[in-house]
Protein backbone atom coordinates (compact mmCIF):
# COMPACT_ATOMS: atom_id res chain seq x y z
CA UNK A 1 0.00 0.00 0.00
CA UNK A 2 1.18 3.31 -1.02
CA UNK A 3 2.03 6.25 1.88
CA UNK A 4 0.47 9.16 1.81
CA UNK A 5 4.15 10.72 0.94
CA UNK A 6 4.13 8.68 -1.71
CA UNK A 7 0.57 9.57 -3.07
CA UNK A 8 1.62 13.38 -2.34
CA UNK A 9 4.92 13.00 -4.61
CA UNK A 10 2.64 11.31 -8.00
CA UNK A 11 -0.39 13.56 -7.60
CA UNK A 12 2.62 16.82 -7.54
CA UNK A 13 4.26 14.95 -10.64
CA UNK A 14 0.80 14.29 -12.05
CA UNK A 15 0.04 18.04 -11.68
CA UNK A 16 3.22 19.22 -13.07
CA UNK A 17 3.31 17.34 -15.96
CA UNK A 18 -0.15 18.39 -17.05
CA UNK A 19 0.89 22.11 -16.44
CA UNK A 20 -2.19 22.36 -13.74
CA UNK A 21 0.72 23.24 -10.96
CA UNK A 22 1.94 26.45 -12.28
CA UNK A 23 -1.55 27.37 -13.50
CA UNK A 24 -3.11 26.90 -9.67
CA UNK A 25 0.11 28.15 -8.11
CA UNK A 26 -0.31 31.58 -10.22
CA UNK A 27 -4.64 31.73 -9.30
CA UNK A 28 -3.68 31.30 -5.85
CA UNK A 29 -0.92 34.20 -6.16
CA UNK A 30 -3.50 36.66 -8.18
CA UNK A 31 -6.42 35.78 -5.56
CA UNK A 32 -3.79 36.86 -2.46
CA UNK A 33 -2.70 39.69 -4.60
CA UNK A 34 -6.55 40.74 -5.17
CA UNK A 35 -7.59 40.16 -1.85
CA UNK A 36 -4.35 42.42 -0.10
CA UNK A 37 -5.20 44.90 -2.84
CA UNK A 38 -6.52 48.34 -1.56
CA UNK A 39 -9.20 48.84 -3.40
CA UNK A 40 -9.72 52.03 -1.74
CA UNK A 41 -6.88 53.76 -2.59
CA UNK A 42 -6.71 55.41 -5.94
CA UNK A 43 -4.21 54.48 -9.07
CA UNK A 44 -2.44 57.15 -10.57
CA UNK A 45 -3.47 58.69 -13.87
CA UNK A 46 -2.10 56.80 -16.84
CA UNK A 47 0.09 58.98 -19.55
CA UNK A 48 -0.60 57.78 -23.18
CA UNK A 49 2.90 56.41 -22.91
CA UNK A 50 2.30 54.32 -20.42
CA UNK A 51 -1.43 52.91 -21.44
CA UNK A 52 0.15 52.20 -24.85
CA UNK A 53 3.10 50.07 -23.00
CA UNK A 54 0.23 48.44 -20.36
CA UNK A 55 -1.95 47.39 -23.73
CA UNK A 56 1.75 45.65 -25.45
CA UNK A 57 2.16 44.19 -22.19
CA UNK A 58 -1.16 42.86 -21.74
CA UNK A 59 -1.30 41.57 -25.36
CA UNK A 60 1.93 39.76 -24.65
CA UNK A 61 0.70 38.05 -21.70
CA UNK A 62 -3.16 37.00 -23.14
CA UNK A 63 -1.36 36.10 -26.36
CA UNK A 64 1.04 33.76 -24.42
CA UNK A 65 -1.46 32.62 -21.95
CA UNK A 66 -0.33 34.53 -18.91
CA UNK A 67 -3.91 35.18 -18.21
CA UNK A 68 -3.43 35.14 -13.97
CA UNK A 69 -0.28 37.65 -14.67
CA UNK A 70 -2.47 39.70 -16.74
CA UNK A 71 -4.84 39.98 -14.31
CA UNK A 72 -2.68 41.43 -11.85
CA UNK A 73 -1.20 43.50 -14.14
CA UNK A 74 -4.75 45.40 -14.77
CA UNK A 75 -5.39 45.50 -11.06
CA UNK A 76 -2.09 46.99 -10.06
CA UNK A 77 -1.65 49.32 -13.39
CA UNK A 78 -5.47 50.37 -13.63
CA UNK A 79 -5.49 49.82 -17.54
CA UNK A 80 -8.75 50.03 -18.90
CA UNK A 81 -10.76 46.14 -18.46
CA UNK A 82 -11.77 46.55 -22.63
CA UNK A 83 -8.64 46.17 -24.68
CA UNK A 84 -7.62 48.75 -27.23
CA UNK A 85 -8.17 47.88 -30.85
CA UNK A 86 -4.84 45.67 -32.54
CA UNK A 87 -5.31 48.45 -35.07
CA UNK A 88 -5.07 51.55 -32.76
CA UNK A 89 -2.44 50.18 -31.12
CA UNK A 90 -0.15 49.66 -34.61
CA UNK A 91 -1.70 53.13 -35.52
CA UNK A 92 -0.41 54.81 -32.59
CA UNK A 93 3.00 52.79 -32.69
CA UNK A 94 3.92 53.64 -36.20
CA UNK A 95 3.79 49.64 -37.11
CA UNK A 96 2.73 48.28 -40.15
CA UNK A 97 1.62 45.09 -40.66
CA UNK A 98 2.12 42.85 -43.20
CA UNK A 99 -0.47 39.65 -43.75
CA UNK A 100 2.16 37.62 -41.44
CA UNK A 101 2.14 40.20 -38.66
CA UNK A 102 -1.66 39.71 -37.71
CA UNK A 103 -1.27 36.18 -36.10
CA UNK A 104 2.03 37.53 -34.33
CA UNK A 105 1.84 39.80 -30.79
CA UNK A 106 1.86 43.34 -31.99
CA UNK A 107 5.28 43.28 -29.19
CA UNK A 108 7.18 40.98 -31.56
CA UNK A 109 6.09 43.05 -34.66
CA UNK A 110 7.49 45.96 -32.89
CA UNK A 111 10.39 44.24 -31.42
CA UNK A 112 11.11 42.78 -34.91
CA UNK A 113 10.10 46.18 -37.13
CA UNK A 114 12.90 47.85 -34.55
CA UNK A 115 15.65 45.12 -35.11
CA UNK A 116 15.02 45.47 -39.08
CA UNK A 117 16.97 49.01 -38.81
Amino acid sequence: MATVAELKAVLKDTLEKRGALAQIKARIRAEVFNALDDQGEPRPTLSRENLLINELIREYLEYNRYKYTASVLMAESGQPEVPLDRQFLAQELNIVEDASGKSTSPVWNSLSFLTSW
